[in-house]
């Protein structure tokens, strides 16, 4: 039996209040927040995220054959960017990993790329903006999800699949441009409902169903008023109908069909069914029943992507998420502005600058960044590479640097101890600067550090390990 084995979700810490918009520009906004990416996070260091919360969610052993990575908003061109997640998920050298990139749809294609067989791993991720005070500004949501394909300790299995697809021009981004243009939206929910209807049909009598035994029903797509009409049309029951989170965090896009999935099988029960409704550029139809496994792998995993909806921050000034997303230039700070990274000493030190390796000697003693040489014994070339990305920390001493390059500054950089051992020096992040205080629990995150001439410089930074918002009140 094949299907989801596990998976993973990654919202933001940060929520801008929609209200703020209209505050500022007298237009646009309305109510609730959506997630933002921070300023050193993009699609790549969010699928990071993603991906080892469902890769530390795993049966025992797991490791994927191949990773699928979907956004609609890639950190490059030209360039693999699963090739980062994989590095930072420390993977074996022979697992491929790919991009699918460019429209919403590649979600889709991934997850389905990613279950035809054997372990697999999907990776979504979007940052959906649009013009200031726009309709996409407010709606879209930055997220990114994981999920674990396999054929053992299956959670939920793939009952049937049906695709429609057609052409027309209902969304569309030139390459170059920042935001998107929709068409009428009249016109969009008169192309997507009886491709909607086909594919669903087809889907349920191949798995020998009806509509009204489909349990939960989650819905996916950027064109929200043929969203909203797709239950009546495929005649399923209303209190089936999955909660899409657009109050919440917004629509994320590419990673909007994995996050509404992973929260709907959050407190779905053993045996029941449920219909993932895509529509993007066609109609993508999944039908999965959900096993006996699942309650149990819930309470291993433990965690929820309600719960991460709890652990955020949302006053975000709306000046800031202009700064963040390039639409609002400001003085930077009176400092130098980082070099470019080299790709030689990144290659040679991939093991420590994406999968955050040390090194231990004989005497135990963690070396950071990893040394061929043991500060105890002397001893060459006699040490254990040790993972240490996973591991929680402790602020040993931090700084506050209000001068430092970067969009969002203060800078708060900390001297971190890690459990088991290992003193590192980073950069906080997710973090109230006037809350920070010596003996704070930390755990890492992948992040951006900055980009230069087109070059993007990931590393590690550390975030406050017993929640954003409590850390943001000092608790």
């Amino acid at each position: 039996m094949a299907g989801i084995v596990a998976y993973g979700v990654y919202v933001p810490y940060w929520r801008l209040q929609r209200s703020a918009i209209a505050a500022a520009l007298g237009t646009g906004g309305g109510r609730g927040t959506r997630s933002v990416a921070s300023y050193d996070e993009d699609t790549t260091s969010m699928g990071v995220e993603a991906g080892r919360r469902a890769v530390a969610a795993a049966p025992a052993g797991f490791e994927p054959r191949s990773i699928w990575f979907a956004t609609a908003a890639p950190a490059y061109l030209d360039k693999t960017n699963a090739t980062a997640i994989h590095a930072a998920l420390a993977l074996s050298d022979d697992v491929a990993a790919y991009d699918a990139i460019g429209g919403v749809r590649s979600g889709t294609g991934a997850f389905r790329a990613a279950s035809s067989g054997g372990p697999q791993l999907a990776v979504l991720s979007d940052v959906r903006t649009g013009l200031a005070g726009g309709a996409d500004e407010a709606a879209g949501g930055d997220a990114a999800a994981a999920i674990c394909f396999g054929d053992r300790d299956v959670i939920a299995e793939v009952v049937a699949t049906s695709s429609v697809s057609a052409e027309f021009v209902d969304r569309w981004r030139s390459p170059g441009e920042s935001h998107s243009k929709q068409w009428e939206e009249r016109f969009g929910e008169y192309a997507y409902l009886p491709l909607v209807q086909a594919a669903f049909e087809r889907a349920v009598k191949s798995a020998g169903l009806s509509a009204d035994e489909i349990d939960h029903v989650v819905v996916a797509g950027l064109h929200a008023r043929a969203v909203k009409a797709v239950p009546r049309a495929i005649g399923v029951r209303a209190e089936a109908v999955a909660d899409d989170l657009t109050a919440v965090i917004g629509n994320a896009g590419t990673a909007q069909p994995g996050v509404l999935l992973a929260h709907c099988l959050d407190g779905a029960a053993p045996g029941a069914t449920v219909a993932l409704v895509v529509l993007a550029d066609g109609c993508d139809v999944t039908l999965l029943r959900t096993t006996d496994a699942l309650p149990a792998w819930r309470e291993r995993a433990g965690t929820t992507v309600a719960a991460q909806l709890e652990a955020a921050r949302d006053d975000l000034p709306y000046a800031s998420f202009l700064t963040w997303r390039g639409q609002l230039h400001r003085e930077p700070p009176r400092r130098p502005e980082p070099e470019r990274p080299a790709a030689p000493p990144s290659l040679r030190t991939t093991t420590w600058k994406y999968g955050l390796f040390g090194s231990r000697d004989e005497a135990g003693f963690v070396h950071l960044p990893p040394a061929r040489v043991s500060m105890e014994s002397g001893a060459i070339d006699r040490m254990e590479l040790v993972r240490m990305a996973d591991v929680p920390a402790t602020i040993a001493t931090f700084t506050v640097d209000r001068l430092a390059f970067s969009l969002s500054p203060p800078v708060v950089a900390a001297v971190i101890d890690f459990d088991g051992g290992g003193r590192f020096q980073c950069e906080l992040t997710d973090v109230d600067p006037a809350s920070v205080a010596i003996g704070d629990r930390v755990e890492m995150t992948f992040r951006r550090l900055y980009t230069q001439d087109g070059i993007h410089n990931y590393f590690w930074k550390a975030r406050p390990l017993a929640g954003p918002r409590d850390a943001a009140k000092g608790a």
